[in-house]
């Protein structure tokens, strides 16, 4: 018996040697929201195609609704290694750099076409900061465009004061100082159960959260601002993509390019199809009066001049080639 179990044992170390019996690489992939987001479908479906593409070599388990790490702890849980990729909100690290915030100015990058050109820009510098900082930029997509969501009718911006509006990234919080509103940080997996206790009572973000988070059973109205569209990005930890293989390493690459394609598409169906179950569900929809459109613009060129300051020539160079795109 034991020479048996001896001859199996040598049998199973000749085969690994020998190339029969191949290692799967396990990667695991935290994101911050619910699993039938689209960007989360979107990372379910560019795992598969990994996974696919890379004969198995390579397995992504996607962690979404901050099962694994909550949205502000994603990029440093990739950076140390912690998790071997993540999907990050960009505007949320303007604090740590403020290339990262340049699609969360309003008003700079107000449509699909615009927020691309604007990307495009932005691209090489990211890719070289991040590198810096020991990751790899896979790829990013954008969220629709952003409006405001409100309990009460809104005419001007001077309706927004004194009212609890939720924040998500310092660009929002920055927005609601401009127009005198009470910023409170709630991250995207708890934003339902802040409407329910009535400590945010209005928010600037997409229509597909406001499906995600079902606004509409706490809030009535949806002012089609566009202010901007901010991207998540999917980023990999930089020495678990060198440890790969050159083909497995094109594979991913391949699944990135694939995948940010598809985002950007389906961010505009996504557009279209969430404004119109707001209104089914019984939310105004409605476009910003003049007064209040003016009134964001404003906040917008207030914003653009502060961030133009904080982010000095590096900020000055994007915007010029994003102005020449």
């Amino acid at each position: 018996m034991k020479r048996r179990a001896l001859h199996l044992s040598l049998l199973a170390g000749l085969l690994a040697v020998s190339g029969f019996v191949s290692a799967q690489t396990k990667w695991d992939l935290p994101a911050a929201y619910p699993a039938s987001n689209f960007h989360s479908l979107n990372l379910a479906q560019f795992a598969t195609d990994v996974e696919k593409a890379s004969g198995g070599k390579l397995k992504i388990t996607v962690h979404a609704n901050a099962s694994l790490f909550k949205a502000p702890e994603i990029k440093r849980a990739v950076q140390g290694g912690q998790a071997q990729a993540g999907e990050i909100l960009l505007a949320n690290f303007s604090n740590e750099w403020p290339i990262y915030a340049a699609d969360g100015l309003p008003f700079l990058a107000d449509s699909y076409d615009e927020g691309m050109k604007l990307y495009k820009a932005q691209k090489p510098l990211m890719e070289k900061k991040l590198a810096e900082q020991g990751m790899v930029l896979l790829y990013s997509v954008a969220w629709p465009p952003q409006g405001i969501y409100s309990k009460k009718p809104l005419n001007s911006a001077a309706d927004l004061k004194g009212i609890k509006w939720r924040s998500y990234s310092p660009s929002t919080a920055r927005i609601a100082e401009l127009v005198g509103a009470q910023p409170v940080t709630v991250q995207a997996a708890e934003f339902t159960q802040a409407l329910a206790t009535g400590v945010v009572e209005s928010t600037m973000t997409s229509g597909a959260t406001g499906v995600d988070s079902k606004l509409y059973e706490h809030l009535k109205y949806y002012y089609d601002v566009q202010a901007w569209l901010p991207k998540n990005a999917v980023i990999a930890n930089k020495k678990a993509f060198d440890a790969l293989d050159k083909p497995t390493q094109d594979a991913v690459m391949k699944a990135a390019a694939d995948a940010e394609s598809r985002g950007w598409s389906e961010s505009r169906k996504v557009n279209d199809t969430t404004l119109a179950t707001l209104k089914a569900n019984g939310m105004t929809v409605t476009a910003p009066s003049a007064q209040l459109k003016a009134d964001m613009a404003k906040v917008g060129d207030t914003m653009l001049k502060e961030w133009l300051e904080k982010s000095g020539v590096e900020g000055k160079a994007l915007v010029d080639a994003y102005n020449k795109k």
